[in-house]
């Protein structure tokens, strides 16, 4: 299972965050050993992309296998408010008029794999139904982890230079360090099913994500267009809100309590055949004090996790791997892998991921983006950066700044 030489960088865990940190390191020519519990292709949600990731993406050398897969092509976000009224289009490349304004809808086991495998062509030792144990530490850095096959088999390996942790929400180093903030004003939970033969715009709205309001503004649908005439739609609301104070517990049920307060998503499923089973999942968003210690970095969910709204998952995924290889990278060319090395981008990350939860928390608030656009016409193009996960600009913050004023606003009007 374990080859002798000792491997420069380990990843603990194969989703999009570890594989785009792996892939970066191995280009460099470092020696890299990425484990995956799971066998892929394996289930996981997060369908839809949003069109910064285009620069990881190229950088990874995946842009060909995307622009040659089956996904469809999303250009645009739109919303519909709780009285079902659809909103203006953002359409990202009338904003920027640049291939990188095209994205995709994906289904996450093919993307996820197709991550995996770009993987081990740049030179990262990949192994799958491998699971790591735990991660070693003398004092207080992380050298090595102590792995476990499917056999039962347990072997370490240590005098790593790096330890990567991209375990998803399970956060190996996190917990181990009781390193975990949670969000106190974003608790949600998700439900959601794939309908078949469901509606589906045209032309250059077909793969646009919709994002639709429940009556009463107590949650959201995701209506996320997919390849296979498949369609990925879920209800995002409070926890407490959606699995509390009910009469039952059955995701079926739930879901479609739901659908009947939500008449545009309803409309769109009725003549569609449900793909799959229910699922659901809590959403509660979370960081960690740090991004990186002696010897050991976070990246993806195991660094944190932020409501789905606006579809940033696989964006601060692939945005934290590449900062991350690339501080791990300059570490070792020096022979520096201490924390004030590895977490040279700390601040900027949550920056631009604070620029993200404020677009969140403005819309959970009530506050109506078109509504902001025609008073602030001119702050268009900033939402649709936004929107598109341009988010480590400081000079957005002057338009985030004016969005806060006008959910204070509403907020005052709202409690009239």
């Amino acid at each position: 299972m374990i080859e002798s030489t000792p491997p420069n960088v380990i990843v603990i865990g194969g989703g999009p965050a570890g594989t785009t940190t792996a892939t970066l390191i191995a280009q460099k020519g470092y020696r890299v050993r990425l484990f995956e519990r799971e066998k892929f292709p394996r289930f996981h949600i997060g369908e839809s992309l949003i069109p910064q990731t285009y620069w990881v993406l190229q950088r990874l050398n995946m842009l060909p296998k995307m622009k040659s897969s089956h996904y469809i092509k999303k250009y645009s976000v739109q919303f519909v408010g709780s009285s079902g009224r659809l909103s203006e289009p953002f359409y990202f490349l009338d904003h920027k008029p640049h291939e990188s304004s095209q994205t995709w809808q994906v289904r996450r086991s093919e993307f996820d794999q197709m991550m995996l495998e770009n993987a081990a062509e740049h030179g990262v030792d990949v192994q799958t139904g491998v699971r790591v144990i735990e991660v070693l530490f003398e004092g207080e850095r992380a050298v090595g982890v102590r792995v476990q096959d499917d056999d039962g088999r347990n072997e370490r390996i240590e005098r790593a230079d790096v330890i990567v942790d991209a375990s998803g929400q399970s956060t190996m180093i996190m917990g181990k360090l009781g390193l975990r903030e949670w969000d106190p004003l974003l608790k949600k939970a998700a439900c959601w099913t794939y309908w078949e033969g469901a509606h589906r715009d045209i032309g250059q709205d077909e793969g646009a994500t919709v994002v639709l309001s429940v009556q009463g503004k107590a949650g959201w649908f995701w209506y996320i267009p997919l390849h296979d005439n498949i369609v990925s739609v879920g209800i995002v609301a409070s926890h407490e809100y959606l699995f509390k104070n009910r009469d039952t517990r059955d995701f079926e049920k739930i879901y479609h309590e739901e659908v009947e307060k939500c008449p545009a998503v309803k409309q769109r499923i009725s003549s569609a055949k449900r793909a799959d089973i229910y699922r659901a999942a809590k959403e509660y968003s979370y960081r960690s004090q740090q991004v990186a210690g002696d010897g050991w970095v976070l990246v993806g969910d195991a660094l944190g996790f932020l409501d789905p709204l606006y579809s940033s998952g696989v964006l601060l995924a692939l945005k934290s791997g590449e900062l991350a290889a690339d501080a791990i990278c300059a570490g070792l060319a020096r022979g520096d892998t201490s924390r004030s090395q590895l977490a040279t981008w700390e601040a900027d990350y949550f920056r631009g991921m604070e620029r993200m939860r404020q677009l969140v928390l403005a819309y959970y608030s009530g506050l109506s983006f078109g509504r902001f656009v025609s008073q602030h016409p001119h702050r268009k193009g900033d939402i649709t950066d936004l929107l598109i996960g341009d988010l480590f600009r400081p000079e957005l913050d002057e338009t985030l700044g004016l969005i806060q004023e006008a959910v204070k606003a509403h907020t005052a009007t709202e409690a009239m």
